[in-house]
């Protein structure tokens, strides 16, 4: 609405009645939550912000939509706003992406962060996705010191795929072996003194030497000491790198060495299993997401619905390694 416009319509103010002041009172604070979220947005993206199609930082504005200011790319011609190339993008209801960004804060199930945001529960879902798709990559670059690893299994889930794999297991139910199998998925977690938490999802089936030779020589400081359990795959591994490793012998009772324990990796992972069961099995294509999600919550930095929706779009906050 240009200038000419809005006095026009302010002129027409003192002839509205009683409902319809209310009813514009109304929708002028109903359009507030649209306001916030856009303002942050645009706030966030603005010392990134480039053509999602050439990275050129050579651009103008090209008027508005949705809300958000447009640009147009010198170079290609192309235009983009803020969200253009993150994961929201093309997603509506910007006036309600905040109150969504709560409900993760708060474990909601997918149900509950509809009731709340007042949308469809398939929207909640797609939701929960699109926002943990960057936030999942807040993660500690290197951990140090005395650093725990050790694996965890859950049990492989193809909810929601199209083409299954094998037949589809009751409610509740179980792998058709005893033990660790390929039916089920394993979670090898590092963790460092200071609550530093890398994890990684390295497929079916047992932990082995390769695997960790793929996941953990980019994240460990070569002078570490890495302590885990009796695995023989842990010992071969340090070996091959040059770190020192200590193990303790969980299985003839002995957790506690001194400082050689892996205490704190297994309570990560009692955290961790506990707060699954809540979802009632989730498609292990996603568990990623869901990894991620759980350290959000326990690292305890990102703690406000702002802070998730500029992670949401690439943003973090400083790493504070204590």
């Amino acid at each position: 609405m240009d200038r000419a416009q809005w006095h026009a319509f302010a002129r027409q103010f003192p002839q509205l009645s009683h409902r319809q002041r209310v009813a514009s009172g109304d929708l002028l604070r109903s359009s507030a939550p649209q306001a916030a979220a856009v303002t942050l947005i645009e706030q966030t993206a603005q010392a990134q912000l480039h053509c999602p199609a050439c990275l050129s930082t050579h651009f103008h504005r090209h008027g508005q939509a949705h809300g958000l200011q447009r640009y147009r790319c010198v170079p290609c011609r192309k235009t983009f706003n803020a969200l253009s190339g993150t994961p929201l993008a093309h997603l509506h209801h910007k006036e309600r992406w905040l109150a969504y960004a709560d409900c993760l804060l708060n474990s909601f199930s997918v149900r509950k962060a509809a009731s709340q945001a007042s949308i469809h529960r398939n929207t909640s879902f797609r939701w929960r996705h699109r926002f943990l798709a960057l936030a999942k990559t807040d993660r500690p670059r290197c951990l140090h010191g005395i650093t725990e690893a050790d694996d965890m299994y859950l049990l492989e889930s193809q909810k929601g795929s199209r083409h299954m794999t094998r037949p589809a297991r009751q409610r509740g139910g179980r792998a058709s072996q005893r033990g660790i199998s390929n039916e089920q998925v394993c979670v090898l977690v590092a963790r460092d003194r200071t609550g530093q938490t890398i994890d990684f999802v390295t497929g079916m089936g047992r932990l082995t030497k390769a695997t960790l030779h793929a996941c953990l020589p980019p994240v460990i400081d070569r002078d570490i000491l890495l302590v885990s359990d009796g695995h023989p795959a842990y010992p071969a591994f340090a070996r091959e790198i040059g770190i020192e490793h200590a193990a303790v012998n969980l299985r003839a009772g002995i957790r506690v060495r001194g400082t050689v324990h892996v205490q704190n990796v297994n309570a990560y992972h009692s955290r961790l299993r506990g707060w699954l069961r809540a979802f009632h099995g989730v498609a292990t294509r996603y568990l990623p997401n869901y990894l991620g999600w759980r350290w959000i919550l326990d690292a305890k930095r990102i703690l406000s619905p702002e802070s998730l929706l500029r992670a949401t779009l690439g943003t973090f906050p400083h790493l504070m390694v204590t």
